[in-house]
C-alpha cells in the first residue's frame, strides 16, 4: 500500500467509501453523506488530507483538521479515519495515520485528537497503538439507528509545548522534499 496526498479526482472513491460508514453504522454522526465538494474542500486547508491506495485504487484515507476555531486552539488538530472494509486489517490504518501524524509535527502542531464512537474496537486499538490516550468520555452525546452512543475522545502529544510555540505551517509551505520523505515518494 502505498500513501500519498489526496487529488480532486480522488473525491468520488471517497465519497464511496464514507456513504456506507453514514448509512449503516453510528461510527460517524452525520446523517447526510459527504459529497464529492465537501471532499475537495477539505483537502484545501492547510491540514494534510492523505489517501492509502493499493494496485491503484484508493482504500482509505485519513485527514486533519481544526481542533477548535477559537485561536488559542491552533496547535491542535483533529483526526479523521475512514478505511474501505477490504482494507481493514491489512495495515492501512497504521500506515496513513503515521504518514498524517508525522506532517503533522513538521507543521509544528503539538497535539492530536480523535474523537470514536462507542463501540469500535477497531478504531480503539488502532489510536492505542499510535501512543494516544483516552481524555474524555461524552455519555450518550449523540442519537443515531435507534440508540444514544458514547463517544471517547483521545490526543496524542505531537510536540514539547514549549512557552513560545512557533506558528503551525500550513501544509502548502512545507518543503515538498520533507513531504515526499515522509510520503516515502
Amino acid at each position: 500500500m502505498h500513501c500519498r496526498l489526496a487529488s480532486p479526482a480522488d473525491a468520488p472513491r471517497l465519497v464511496e467509501i464514507y456513504a456506507p460508514y453514514v448509512a449503516n453504522t453510528a461510527i460517524t454522526f452525520a446523517t447526510v453523506p459527504l459529497t464529492e465538494n465537501d471532499f475537495l474542500h477539505k483537502m484545501q486547508g492547510p491540514y494534510p488530507f492523505l489517501v492509502c491506495e493499493e494496485n491503484g485504487t484508493v482504500q482509505g484515507y485519513a485527514y486533519a483538521a481544526a481542533f477548535r476555531e477559537k485561536e488559542a486552539y491552533r496547535w491542535g488538530v483533529e483526526l479523521t479515519i475512514y478505511l474501505a472494509p477490504e482494507a481493514q486489517g491489512k495495515g492501512a490504518g497504521t500506515r496513513l495515520m503515521d504518514k498524517l501524524l508525522a506532517l503533522l509535527r513538521l507543521q509544528g502542531y503539538q497535539t492530536a485528537y480523535s474523537c470514536i464512537t462507542l463501540p469500535n474496537p477497531g478504531s480503539i486499538a488502532l489510536h492505542k497503538k499510535l501512543g494516544f490516550e483516552q481524555i474524555g468520555l461524552f455519555a450518550k452525546s449523540g442519537y443515531k439507528l435507534g440508540q444514544w452512543r458514547d463517544v471517547v475522545w483521545l490526543a496524542l502529544p505531537l510536540g514539547k509545548y514549549e512557552a513560545s510555540p512557533r506558528e503551525p505551517i500550513p501544509l502548502s509551505q512545507l518543503d515538498q522534499a520533507q513531504i515526499m520523505a515522509i510520503l516515502d515518494c
